[in-house]
């Protein structure tokens, strides 16, 4: 089996054109010999020539062998661009050691927006990935959306990596901006009632406010919410949003309310939520479900 770094290549090979293809061979030869920091960055940059605008896409298959690499990883939603980039990053011969720490955290020093998603999206590439445990938080303390993206989303990096409290800061402030939540691997095998409680305080701080609650807030409370989870729930149940109803459908049948569930579902009129419910109750509960209300 390949790994992530001929994958990537393999991908790109089929989506630049043959200068592209060549700059890329050359440019990668170039890192594997060892450039300077100025130079590193510089190649980094200079990839923006080189690469079309547009998704990677890579197909069914290429998905399937990037999580058989690394269970997690997810180069769907990758551009082009962000692909050259970090294959130029894997290029690189010292990343096992100290010195290719320090030129990774280098290039994130020199880096446009761009370049700073490509370069947090291959954190969990990269050998001892704990080292850029603080790289990784720092990038979810950003403003800009698609870094925040980038660092905390479709990898295995995140959840294996960051302490508790950096952690439920990610998924919060995911449910705040409007990132994919769902999209968050290892979710559901780290909920616990701290999180859970931070999501209620928030569903409370919308409704104060006259704001509607987030549907994938939902994702964060599990069997953790207790008996104000439940109250919060049947009261977004109440309201008049099929999107939060159906979140909530997933979400009373994670916390193993299915009796509960199963009355809700009777007296559902709107055919969505009742079909939300219905396969909540069969057991579609993981976190992907959540990814359908992103589509609608």
């Amino acid at each position: 089996m390949s790994g992530p770094a001929e994958l990537l290549a393999e991908l790109l090979g089929d989506r630049l054109d043959e200068g592209a293809r060549a700059w890329a061979e050359k440019a990668r030869a170039e890192v594997a010999a060892g450039p300077s920091a100025d130079r590193f960055a510089a190649l980094l940059a200079i990839a923006s020539r080189h690469a079309p605008r547009g998704l990677l896409a890579p197909d069914a298959e290429a998905c399937r062998r990037a999580a058989d690499h690394l269970e997690g990883w997810n180069p769907e939603r990758w551009t082009v661009l962000e692909a050259l980039r970090v294959s130029l990053v894997l290029a690189r011969t010292d990343l096992a050691t100290p010195a290719g720490a320090d030129a990774v955290e280098d290039a994130f020093a020199h880096a446009d927006m761009g370049e700073a998603c490509a370069l947090y999206r291959c954190l969990g590439l990269l050998p001892a990935p704990e080292r850029f445990a603080w790289r990784a938080a720092e990038g979810c303390r950003t403003n800009m959306t698609s870094v925040f993206e980038a660092v905390a989303c479709d990898s295995p990096f995140p959840a294996a990596i960051l302490d508790d409290v950096a952690w439920r800061q990610l998924c919060i402030k995911a449910v705040f901006v409007g990132a994919p939540l769902w999209r968050v691997h290892g979710l559901d095998g780290r909920l616990d009632a701290e999180l859970a409680r931070m999501a209620l305080d928030l569903a409370d701080e919308r409704r104060s406010a006259g704001r509607a609650v987030q549907p994938q807030l939902w994702l964060c409370v599990g069997a953790h919410g207790g008996e104000r989870g439940l109250e919060s729930m049947e009261r977004e149940w109440a309201g008049d949003d099929p999107l939060g109803r159906r979140a909530v459908a997933y979400a009373l049948a994670r916390a193993g309310e299915h009796e509960r569930l199963g009355e809700l579902a009777e007296a559902a009129a709107d055919p969505d939520v009742a079909a939300g419910a219905r396969d909540a109750l069969a057991g579609d509960t993981d976190q992907s479900v959540f990814g359908a209300l992103d589509s609608i």
